[in-house]
């Protein structure tokens, strides 16, 4: 008895008897029972049940009124109870053998780690997960300094748990590239996309074009910023604000740019007009949008989803503009490799770099267009417009003392 109880522990016996009260088909049964590698026993079984209707007469399982292969939705009579003792044995029996257990097909899983804002990454994780109904979509959302210390806590315990990672710290990524951790892939959307890493080989491919304008208040502030160098006028004294690059990726990435195109004479020239540094890239725009700030270093789709929610703010974007592209890569030790590729498929589709741009941020598609609402450049206008990175591996080398200096300079007295 016991090892019939554990024969049975994976066959849903509620959905036999539900088939039974409602809708007593054979052939529902027959299909239960064809769902094993045992084709011999399970196709002899099968065809015994599929000629129940024919043997009915013979072993007067059935009343002779009853139509083949359904029960009228009646109390069952003594001849039906018995057909169904015989049957559930039959099940019994098919689910002791090995292999024989029917259960329902599991989902395959996806971990991705994203620095995305929530809105974002739950739209897309939601689409994804429609169109792929097969795979559970779970994501961790958190700045690209944050979720980098967790893959590095998580590299020591032995086990990366994130499948993908997806934020807009490009150094991050080519330093992992030269650890060997990175698992090749180019998608066949690849082809559609514009691509601003000349050295691209699927280690990761940029995924959303980021862009950083000024974000100024429109209460105060009525005739918008042209320049870069409109910011050291007596007009933004003391209320300009730009991310801490500690803790911000893209504030990394534009402060290097920065300094880059006009010097480290240009920050000098900041914090002689007392500019701030802030906390994290959505403080400073928070700041900006409550009036703390007057203007601040802003990440489009952070700045532009204030904006579309009533913020009296407006971004503003210099001739020499910011364009951070967002990688995303597959690790080697993903656990869930075919699941990772389509979710890298889907966000680089048309389909997922609508969602993107919907949120306020440019598509890397250049047969997307950015919404009128979030007055954004055309991507192509973009990249041409874009202040040249030249070596990544150089920003990596720098980037301890890119944070040093400017942490330096913003907190001197």
């Amino acid at each position: 008895m016991s090892m019939l109880k554990s024969g049975l522990a994976d066959f849903d016996i509620k959905r036999v008897l539900t088939v039974y009260k409602h809708d007593f088909s054979l052939a529902n049964l027959s299909q239960l029972c064809f769902v094993s590698q045992k084709k011999q026993f399970s196709g002899h079984i099968g065809n015994l049940l599929s000629h129940g209707g024919r043997r009915r007469a013979e072993t007067g399982l059935f009343s002779s009124n009853q139509r083949v292969g359904s029960y009228p939705r009646t109390a069952p009579v003594q001849g039906d109870l018995t057909a169904m003792k015989i049957l559930l044995a039959l099940i019994m029996a098919l689910s002791l053998l090995p292999g024989m257990a029917v259960k329902a097909e599991a989902k395959e899983k996806l971990m991705v780690y994203t620095s995305m804002k929530e809105s974002l990454i739950g739209k897309l994780a939601a689409e994804f997960t429609k169109k792929n109904p097969n795979i559970e979509m779970d994501y961790q959302s958190a700045g690209a300094g944050k979720l980098m210390a967790k893959i590095a806590a998580e590299r020591e315990s032995g086990k990366i748990m994130a499948d993908v990672l997806w934020t807009s710290e490009v150094p991050d990524f080519y330093k992992m590239k030269a650890e060997g951790i990175l698992e090749k892939y180019i998608s066949p959307e690849a082809k559609n996309i514009l691509n601003p890493l000349e050295d691209f080989d699927g280690s990761f491919t940029p995924a959303r074009l980021g862009t950083l304008g000024i974000a100024y208040n429109t209460r105060f502030v009525k005739e918008a910023p042209k320049s870069w160098s409109d910011l050291e006028k007596p007009a933004f004294k003391g209320a300009y604000g730009i991310a801490n690059p500690a803790l911000s990726g893209t504030s990394y990435m534009s402060v290097a740019l920065l300094v880059k195109q006009f010097g480290w004479e240009y920050i000098q020239r900041l914090k002689a007009n007392n500019a701030k540094m802030g906390k994290g890239s959505g403080q400073v725009v928070d700041d900006t949008s409550s009036g703390d700030l007057l203007a601040s270093l802003a990440v489009d789709y952070i700045a532009n989803d204030k904006i579309k929610k009533g913020a009296t703010m407006a971004m503003a974007y210099p001739q020499e503009m910011l364009v951070i592209p967002s990688p995303v890569c597959i690790f080697k030790s993903a656990a869930h490799m075919d699941a990772a590729k389509k979710f890298v498929d889907f966000l680089l589709s048309k389909d997922g770099q609508t969602i993107i741009a919907s949120e306020g941020t440019l598509p890397v598609r250049a047969d997307v267009p950015s919404p009128a609402e979030f007055k954004l450049p055309s991507s192509e206008d973009a990249m041409k417009r874009a202040i040249k990175v030249g070596s990544y591996s150089d920003l990596i080398q720098s980037k301890e003392d890119t944070v040093k200096r400017f942490s330096d300079i913003m907190q001197k007295r």
